[in-house]
């Protein structure tokens, strides 16, 4: 697209007099920018530093969706999916528009959300800071420089992390806005320097587009696959281990957070990571370790600004800390970001109350319930205002803050895929055993890599098991590679009256949680989750 075009396309956003526009810089361009114009320092590593301020995570308290004649009968209202007015919105893009006009440069990043092109996004991204034109850039997949020359977004995405609200004039909750309207097809980020709610808001939109109109189940998961084409997907909210777990030196990864089900297999969302980096180690995550280099963008990270020296052990800033790099930095990433059908589901969990096994065998009621259920713990700065330094929470789908239609919606597309293509489903604990967060120790890595690569090869079919009292999981009693005394977790409590007393209170939140569901759901279903 040419300039001429592009200053079109912002002024169609109400921008009249616009400074120096710089669109789809290579990387190295961008980390110099970023330097220059001192957003960032360079690691020794070669990653570009950059910090986000106050708001370290995402601010879903912020979100709203533009209420409309579209969106007003198809979206979930509630807490999450909060209405917001679209003649306030056309205020808000206004004001939008006349800060971009004060700005001296701009940075645009055109780039496709989905790597089928049959169901990809053309999206433009537009923002004040160079680092997140990085960010940008290296997380979304990247158009060919022939297909920049006819490109035309169907999305536009504004980040303005210094335009910040007034909440008694702009009907906000508070500086920080982000707001989607699937009329305009734009979304504005306003008051927040998180990069995260770039990324996140397109897979908002995927998560109404794809199900409505082309009829793809789009995914919180990663994806990787073997030599024998056997995919798996691993579902689970932040800090559950998706991205670990998927980037597998053993498999070729698909993708680490977002994908779709389409009716030939599945395919990434995305062209890049963006993965945790608290206590990341090159021993037990070579890697992501290694993908961090130049052209990478460290979230947050601590670094010694004299040796320039970064520590991922460091959490003074938050625990959120975060690495953005592109897929290609993965040794052995599937390029093309598709995959045939999976061979194997897995739920990842951080069960903060220590009480889940380490595995459990799913029946296909029990995917259903444990799915709607997406239980796991938040931990302290993986979201915004966050009151305490871990909370249990129930977050449907295994991503209830992206999912602008009512989850039995994707409860109902997965149920549907997973019996036609003969899929078997487990429940994965990644989070503690012997005792509860900040008593007990998380699960090893490499126990769990085990349970993982068992579950793909189709090893757990077929193994004895035992069903857990409380929740009626179908628990291996041996498994080839994993220590026998962690497979039920009550084993290793020393205080086996505290575990039954955790496993009860947790039961109970699971079947206090699925009230709101027993009216939309079978009697199977209702009846395959924790035991009263």
């Amino acid at each position: 697209m040419d300039l001429a075009v592009r200053r079109m396309a912002l002024e169609n956003l109400g921008v009249r007099q616009i400074g120096a526009i710089h669109e789809n810089l290579p990387a190295a361009r961008l980390v110099e920018a970023s330097v220059r114009r001192r957003e960032g320092m360079i690691a020794d590593n070669g990653a570009l530093v950059a910090r986000t301020g106050k708001r370290t995570g995402r601010s879903p308290k912020d979100r709203f969706i533009i209420e409309n004649s579209l969106t007003r009968d198809l979206v979930d209202w509630g807490e999450v999916n909060q209405k917001f007015p679209s003649k306030k919105f056309d205020e808000l893009l206004r004001n939008a528009a006349g800060y971009i006009e004060s700005l001296e440069e701009v940075w645009v990043t055109d780039a496709y959300a989905g790597a089928d092109p049959r169901y990809r996004l053309n999206v433009q991204v537009v923002t004040e800071y160079a680092w997140q034109a990085l960010f940008a850039k290296q997380l979304f997949r990247r158009p060919s420089a022939e297909d920049l020359e006819t490109f035309e977004p169907d999305w536009t995405i504004i980040s303005l992390p210094r335009l910040l609200m007034d909440p008694e004039i702009d009907d906000t909750k508070s500086e920080t806005f982000v707001g989607v309207d699937f009329e305009k097809k734009i979304v504005l980020i306003c008051g927040t320097r998180y990069a995260g709610e770039i990324k996140k808001s397109i897979f908002g939109v995927l998560n109404f587009v794809l199900p409505t109109e082309k009829d793809v189940f789009p995914m919180h998961c990663s994806a990787n696959v073997g030599e024998n084409d056997d995919v798996a997907l691993f579902f689970g909210l932040s800090g559950t281990g998706k991205t670990t777990l998927s980037a597998d030196p053993e498999r070729y990864l698909i993708g680490d957070d977002e994908h779709g089900w389409s009716d030939s297999g599945v395919f990434n969302f995305e062209g890049g990571c963006y993965a945790k980096t608290i206590d990341l180690s090159e021993e037990k995550e070579p890697q992501i370790y290694n993908a961090i280099r130049f052209g990478s963008v460290l979230e947050n990270v601590a670094m010694d600004r004299i040796n320039r020296q970064v520590d991922y052990t460091d959490d003074s800033l938050t625990e959120n800390t975060r690495a953005a790099y592109p897929l290609e930095f993965i040794e052995g990433a599937v390029r093309d970001g598709m995959g045939e059908h999976p061979k194997a589901v897995l739920f990842l969990t951080a069960d903060a109350f220590g009480v889940l096994p380490p595995v459990s065998v799913l029946s296909p009621e029990q995917a259903a319930y444990y799915f709607l259920s997406g239980y796991t713990a938040k931990l302290a700065g993986t979201e915004a205002d966050m009151e305490t330094d871990v909370e249990a929470t129930f977050s449907t789908c295994f991503g209830a803050p992206f999912l602008p239609l009512p989850a039995t919606t994707y409860a109902g597309m997965l149920s549907d895929r997973l019996r036609e293509h003969n899929v078997p489903c487990y429940l994965v604990n990644t989070g503690w055993s012997g005792g509860p967060y900040g008593v007990g120790e998380r699960v090893d890595i490499a126990a769990t890599r085990e349970i993982v690569r068992a579950a793909i090869k189709g090893n757990l079919a077929g193994q004895e098991t035992e069903k857990d009292p409380f929740f009626g999981l179908n628990i291996p009693v041996k498994l080839e590679g994993v220590p026998d005394d962690i497979l039920n977790p009550r084993d290793t409590w020393d205080d086996k009256g505290a575990y039954d007393r955790q496993a009860k209170k947790l039961a109970g939140l699971f079947r206090d949680n699925f009230e709101k569901f027993k009216d939309s759901v079978s009697d199977e279903v209702r009846d395959a989750g924790p035991s009263s």
